[in-house]
């Protein structure tokens, strides 16, 4: 996907940010990335039920091509990939924690009122 940088007041360099970690399943990833560690593709797919493995896939990729986490291919047999955090990746590690903290405070504050979605397939 072709990323836009902005170059205008202040708000834009949110939208930039907003255009690495946007999405339903890319914050997720980021935030297994960087608590769980190195992470095989399965065990992605595992972590993150609901995602398809063509939008894991794609979702990853972006990931990759912002420079935020590093797919290796491991020579073995079967061959594995593994994908991690770059250092770069690992600046959001702020922002993510503060966003998994907000949503605990607000999946408590509407505990009772908030319907849970159903990710049977």
């Amino acid at each position: 996907m072709m990323r836009k940088i902005y170059n205008c007041k202040e708000g834009c360099s949110v939208e930039s940010t907003l255009q690495l970690i946007s999405g339903r399943w890319k914050s997720v990833l980021l935030y297994h990335s960087i608590f769980d560690g190195e992470l095989r593709y399965s065990e992605l797919q595992r972590t993150v039920p609901g995602i398809t493995r063509r939008m894991l896939s794609l979702q990853l990729k972006d990931l990759e091509a912002d420079g935020l986490i590093e797919r290796e291919v491991i020579q073995e047999k079967p061959l594995m990939v593994v994908y991690r955090m770059t250092e770069y990746g690992y600046s959001l590690q702020p922002l993510i924690e503060m966003l998994y903290e907000w949503g605990e405070d607000y999946n408590q504050r509407q505990a009772g009122q908030l319907t849970e979605e159903s990710l049977i397939y």
